[in-house]
């Protein structure tokens, strides 16, 4: 771990979990609060947060969602930095937020939505821009691949940040994935409204994570991850999936994949 991981220590973190995330993928919480309480930081769960509305906002339900956005401002209003395990609701929250709170015409809500989108961070962004760190002291003797999902990649502009951190993992070989920035078809309802063209795209993104011959495809986004993984799984295909704050958090002593 280089030194700068401790430049910025004792900053209070509110996880925000994601809804998929705690529902479906407690592990990934449970390795972002690892990784973060690892690198000096105070984490906080506040019990008021839920889903980012991403999914109403995505089929124009902006009144529905509005709910959401509330809920958000309540839950994480008071602290000092936000971070989510999630490319895709942290810029649900970041781009989607503000627009469904200018909808209202409430000056109150929409500087209330503002405070809060400026203080929440994927986790990625959290550990590079705000901690300052890449090398977070991680071990994982396997060879991955990784997918940029498109929200992380396109909407949330995390640029390289991920291959960043996983550049610094000890024991870790990164193979290239041909196509890397193409879509795997998931995009939520796009999914269900568009099936045929979202199987298509997953089928070709399965494929060419094959074809790298990794242990495990790597992602920001567990929603994504469960796409491809479910055609890798009906494919017979090798490769594993797995969150990226699962290989930060694991060490060379506490490594549940080693």
């Amino acid at each position: 771990m280089n030194s700068s991981s401790t430049q910025h220590a004792q900053k209070t973190v509110a996880l925000f979990a994601t809804c998929v995330n705690d529902v479906m993928y407690p592990e990934t919480c449970i390795a972002t609060v690892k990784l973060l309480k690892r690198l000096g930081c105070k984490v906080e769960f506040p019990l008021e947060q839920s889903c980012c509305g991403q999914i109403f906002t995505n089929t124009g339900y902006h009144a529905e969602a509005l709910g959401t956005v509330r809920a958000y401002v309540k839950a994480f209003s008071k602290a000092e930095y936000v971070v989510g395990p999630s490319g895709s609701c942290v810029a649900s929250v970041r781009h989607q937020h503000p627009l469904l709170a200018a909808e209202t015409g409430s000056a109150a809500l929409i500087e209330e939505v503002n405070a809060v989108v400026a203080k929440t961070y994927e986790l990625t962004e959290f550990l590079i821009d705000v901690l300052g760190v890449e090398d977070v002291g991680a071990y994982f003797p396997h060879t991955v691949t990784f997918h940029p999902n498109c929200h992380a990649l396109r909407i949330a502009k995390l640029g390289n940040r991920p291959l960043r951190l996983l550049s610094k993992v000890k024991g870790l070989t990164l193979l290239p994935l041909e196509g890397a920035d193409q879509c795997c078809g998931f995009g939520g309802t796009f999914a269900v409204k568009n099936d045929k063209l979202s199987a298509a795209l997953v089928s070709d993104k399965a494929a060419e994570v094959t074809k790298t011959g990794a242990e495990y495809l790597v992602n920001v986004d567990n929603a994504c991850l469960m796409n491809i993984g479910g055609r890798l799984h009906r494919t017979q295909s090798p490769v594993k999936t797995i969150h990226l704050a699962e290989i930060l958090a694991s060490t060379a002593v506490m490594s549940s994949h080693a």
